[in-house]
């Protein structure tokens, strides 16, 4: 299975504070300038929202590419078609992926085998991509994956439903593609000169182990990748690699440090439209998040739960199987932080199942439990 797919949760939140300076995207095999020297594309893909949003970086003798789309025929044939009508002449210097899933990373191998330039990802996202470009979908065969599933309340049977999934979805480019042999590195703080601007690499996680975003100060502009989304929040899941991971820790401190962003900043995020307001959009993500987990502890407090009876309580539908392993994957991550927060406490029952209950004595004062964020519809494909 794919640490972390990219996979999220509709929110209904207010977005009064954003801005959209566009109201529609560029059409395929074409890109819209939004800055000197930062040019904005789609890419299509299969779910709800239809595209990827990618973005050129334009150098003096050459481009730089930031995120790739999926894995794709059609996809690579727009690349084919980008840099015959879109790039002026240059070819492309570099590849930047933010993130190892596979609508960021699905052509960084053909762009750099096409143009022989280098991949620039940090570490962590770019060795969890090669071992999962070697290994995808074993988690459905595996008895880590059989444990991790029956922990979490799920029936004997589950695992065939992930097997039969995930064959679906490495049809529509949703299997790990094969990885270039090398990267250069990007960490945290680390700068990239490209034209006359300089763009500050700034690394959250719990999406994915070690996201890289661009910040550009001098043009106001981040390429946010899944970190920042104005519409949707981006999955944080636990899967079967590593079950006792807290995600959802990583994920609320990388928007604690994200909130030091210039209000000012345009966000130039991969799904949805571009925006302003990032600070009231981290704002309404940490507000979600911890609604979620107070629901959480109110539906403990009544009696135990697995992380499959919590389901409801993030989200209002039934989930077909791809929807229940995000959303069950989520609803884990929110109880492991839960219970580092000593607000949960975790205990194995008699047939293997992890069970939750709320061990906070201060419960009762911070409750509200008629005011909650009303349970998403259910994860979607982005």
């Amino acid at each position: 299975m794919i640490n972390g797919s990219v996979f999220s949760r509709g929110l209904a939140l207010s977005n009064q504070e954003l801005k959209y300076p566009y109201s529609d995207h560029p059409a395929a095999g074409t890109t819209r300038e939004v800055a000197d020297g930062v040019r904005w594309l789609t890419m299509p893909m299969g779910g709800s929202l239809t595209h990827i949003n990618l973005y050129l970086l334009e150098d003096s003798d050459g481009w730089f590419v930031v995120d790739t789309g999926l894995p794709l025929k059609e996809v690579t044939d727009l690349w084919d078609q980008i840099c015959a009508d879109e790039l002026g002449g240059k070819p492309v210097k570099g590849v930047i992926c933010t993130h190892m899933h596979p609508d960021h990373i699905g052509n960084a191998n053909y762009l750099t085998d096409k143009f022989r330039c280098p991949l620039y990802m940090t570490q962590a996202e770019y060795y969890q991509a090669c071992a999962f470009s070697n290994r995808a979908g074993s988690n459905h065969q595996s008895w880590q994956g059989e444990q991790f599933y029956l922990r979490a309340g799920m029936p004997g049977d589950y695992l065939e439903q992930l097997r039969k999934m995930w064959e679906a979805s490495s049809k529509g480019g949703f299997s790990m593609p094969s990885m270039p042999n090398g990267y250069q590195r990007l960490q945290h703080g680390d700068t990239l000169r490209i034209g006359p601007n300089i763009w500050k690499i700034v690394v959250g996680a719990g999406h994915s182990p070690e996201h890289a975003c661009l910040h550009c100060e001098e043009l106001g502009i981040m390429l946010s990748g899944d970190q920042i989304l104005p519409i949707i929040t981006s999955n944080v899941s636990v899967h079967p690699t590593e079950p006792d991971a807290n995600p959802m820790k990583f994920w609320m401190e990388s928007h604690d440090k994200f909130m030091s962003t210039p209000d000012d900043t345009f966000i130039l995020p991969a799904h949805n439209l571009p925006f302003y307001g990032v600070r009231e959009r981290l704002r309404e993500l940490i507000s979600h998040h911890e609604d979620r987990m107070l629901a959480i502890e109110e539906f403990c407090a009544n009696q135990p739960a697995n992380a499959r009876e919590l389901l409801p309580v993030l989200f209002a539908r039934k989930l077909d199987p791809r929807q229940m392993m995000m959303a069950l994957g989520e609803a884990i991550a929110h109880t492991h932080l839960l219970v580092q927060r000593n607000r949960l406490q975790r205990t194995l029952d008699n047939n293997g199942v992890y069970q939750f209950v709320s061990i906070d004595p201060d419960l009762a004062r911070r409750a509200h439990p008629d005011s909650h964020d009303r349970p998403a519809d259910g994860p979607i494909l982005v």
